[in-house]
């Protein structure tokens, strides 16, 4: 048997699946959605702020009674096999028989974990970590230090095991944060840095499959949809266009990605589409300060104004622009600095973008 918590904070169309129980996680503190939640017994739904889906994983390690494997997942982060099907329990049993957990795939940053950590957090909070894991478990201590070098990396907590590890993981989990929690002060955090155990937890999962030598067998990662946050800033920037304010919504594009890193992460936009929107803003905004109407005047929509950009990118990348693109130029008056910004800052022209837009200039 398994069960696989499905961590939510939100309504969603869960599964179909009775593998999957939906978990709502900090429900405390907010309006009870009507799933399972995490706020009986013993409980930490109180810190969800501070903890987000571990207070999730918390509940069900003190008041889950099944012996079944365990399982975590997210409302819209699912495990998935090849095919790209969601796993169902046989999936997992089968799996399970043959190692010791199930993870995402391993993703790989560009310099080691600390230093990728530290661009979006406060690294004194994961030196304090490892200064804990010292204390309380100096065994693992060199393997938390190994792993922090590396690159390697988990994400978002998702994991199935079996309940007897699924435990022993959630004791030293919680042990370590536990005393973590009267050593670091998030009090002067913003609402996202508040959830600083929830981020920190991320990497720790690495850190005690390391060390105690498991096997791990890495699953792909289905995303149904994007990130909530993510959705409504698209919304919010989008509202602010439409009413022809684009300074104010590129002044608001980069407050809010200043506060809320993650919602450009690639599991948080799945369309790709926050380059392009500030992209967007830019070419707006430069427009407007020289009267010129350009693509505010082709469309106030920013669903609209993302095609327009990237059927504007594939045009300006052909060799030869021919009646088509001249045509699509022309009807939808775009303009020089228009196709400077896109031509600067396509990857595919590289060192070809001055002699392309000397060609635009000349192209009448």
């Amino acid at each position: 048997m398994t069960r696989v918590f499905t961590m939510t904070h939100k309504h969603f169309a869960k599964p179909e699946d009775p593998v999957y129980v939906p978990l709502q996680v900090g429900r405390a503190a907010h309006e009870d959605l009507g799933y399972l939640g995490d706020d009986t017994g013993d409980s930490i739904s109180d810190l969800n702020c501070y903890y987000g889906e571990l207070t999730g994983i918390y509940w069900v390690w003190k008041n889950y009674e099944g012996r079944e494997n365990i399982g975590i997942c997210h409302y819209r982060r699912f495990f998935i096999n090849e095919k790209m099907e969601l796993l169902k329990e046989a999936d997992y049993e089968e799996i399970l028989s043959r190692y010791d957990i199930i993870t995402s795939k391993a993703m790989y940053a560009d310099v080691p974990y600390q230093e990728y950590y530290a661009k979006a957090h406060h690294i004194e909070d994961l030196e304090e970590e490892g200064q804990v894991i010292k204390e309380l478990f100096p065994d693992d201590y060199p393997v938390f230090c190994e792993v922090m070098q590396g690159k390697k990396h988990y994400f978002g907590n998702l994991m199935v095991t079996s309940r007897k590890l699924f435990d022993e993981y959630c004791s030293w989990l919680f042990a370590i944060f536990f005393e973590l929690e009267k050593r670091i002060d998030v009090s002067s955090y913003d609402e996202y840095h508040k959830r600083v155990f929830g981020f920190l937890s991320e990497q720790l999962l690495l850190v005690w499959i390391t060390a105690r030598g498991l096997t791990v067998y890495e699953s792909r990662v289905g995303i149904s949809e994007e990130k909530a946050e993510t959705k409504e800033f698209k919304l919010a920037i989008g509202q602010l266009i439409k009413m022809g304010q684009v300074t104010q919504a590129r002044q608001m594009f980069y407050e809010i990605l200043k506060v809320r890193p993650d919602i450009q992460l690639e599991h948080s936009d799945l369309k790709h589409e926050i380059p392009d929107i500030e992209q967007i803003l830019y070419i707006c905004e430069l427009e407007e300060q020289n009267g010129i109407p350009g693509m505010m005047a082709y469309s106030k929509e920013l669903p609209v104004l993302t095609e327009h950009l990237k059927k504007l990118r594939t045009l300006l990348e052909q060799e030869e622009w021919k009646k088509e693109a001249m045509d699509y130029f022309t009807v939808t008056d775009t303009s020089d600095i228009a196709v400077e910004v896109i031509l600067r800052n396509d990857m595919n022209l590289k060192e070809d973008w001055k002699r392309k837009l000397e060609k635009w200039k000349k192209r009448k």
